[in-house]
């Protein structure tokens, strides 16, 4: 028997996925306890207790002061950028990924520029973003468009390339124009390599959210995780962080649901 021609069953999926997540939050036990055994005071790693306390307080109680629900307004006011510059990023990088892909001269004069944009790293411009466009939304948010845009563009101009030339033969052959061609022989076979784009680049755009928010903001997921670093409250970032995540991976799995549901032709391509 060779263990490439094995495939566990729906339950041995199930129970192999669920088994690193057991492992952590084990071996997180166990280190909690460790410590907490040692100094009853000990705030590197919180009990679970501890867990569902800071959660009820950040998630249910309203805060004394603003009168708000702290996780909800941090969640809002990060979503908001977020998906502000995922979206202004991939209306700029299907615009000119296509120009790239399909155009010659706009691959000869974009091409090179985009290639060296790309290399720029992108948390290297945050001083610069702040000191032009100041310390509000915008500089949030054109950091996310500047860090994922020059690679999305990359992915999709290839995207365009890849296209068989035939293709655009016999659209030329049917008498269609460039534009045409553009919005029905390249555009919808574009489309799904673009929900994947966002896919992949939903980690850094999070990564490029929080970093400005930990320098700059007055609300948000990133802010209130560098807030509370100072007093050490592990029981308030480790549930944050966990946030992030989950917000993350069910944003990535309702693109996929998206793509297969408006694209289900393209369900033999390679899933990221």
């Amino acid at each position: 028997m060779r263990w490439i021609n094995t495939r566990p069953s729906s339950g041995g999926r199930l129970a192999l996925a669920a088994l690193p997540f057991a492992a952590v939050l084990i071996a997180y036990t166990i280190g909690s306890a460790t410590r907490l055994a040692e100094n009853a005071n000990d705030k590197l790693l919180p009990d679970l207790t501890g867990f569902a306390d800071a959660i009820n307080r950040m998630a249910f109680i309203p805060d004394a002061r603003t009168g708000d629900i702290v996780l909800w307004t941090d969640t809002i006011a990060s979503l908001i950028r977020l998906f502000s510059g995922l979206g202004i990023a991939t209306a700029i990088a299907l615009i000119v990924g296509m120009l790239i892909g399909m155009l010659p001269y706009a691959r000869s004069l974009l091409s090179p520029f985009v290639g060296a944009i790309s290399m720029v790293p992108p948390l290297a411009l945050l001083p610069i973003l702040f000191i032009a466009l100041g310390l509000g939304e915008v500089s949030k948010v054109a950091l996310i468009v500047i860090g994922v845009t020059p690679v999305m563009i990359r992915d999709l101009a290839l995207r365009a390339l890849e296209l068989p030339r035939e293709q655009i033969i016999k659209a030329e052959t049917l008498g269609g124009n460039s534009w045409q061609i553009a919005l029905r022989v390249v555009l919808p076979q574009v489309l799904p390599r673009l929900i994947t784009c966002i896919r992949l680049q939903i980690g850094p755009a999070w990564l490029f959210l929080i970093a400005a928010e930990a320098i700059s903001a007055d609300a948000g997921l990133g802010y209130r995780i560098f807030l509370v670093r100072r007093y050490l409250a592990m029981d308030v970032i480790f549930p944050y962080v966990v946030w992030i995540t989950l917000i993350a991976v069910l944003t990535d799995w309702l693109l996929e649901r998206l793509r297969l549901a408006v694209f289900p032709w393209s369900a033999t391509e390679t899933n990221a």
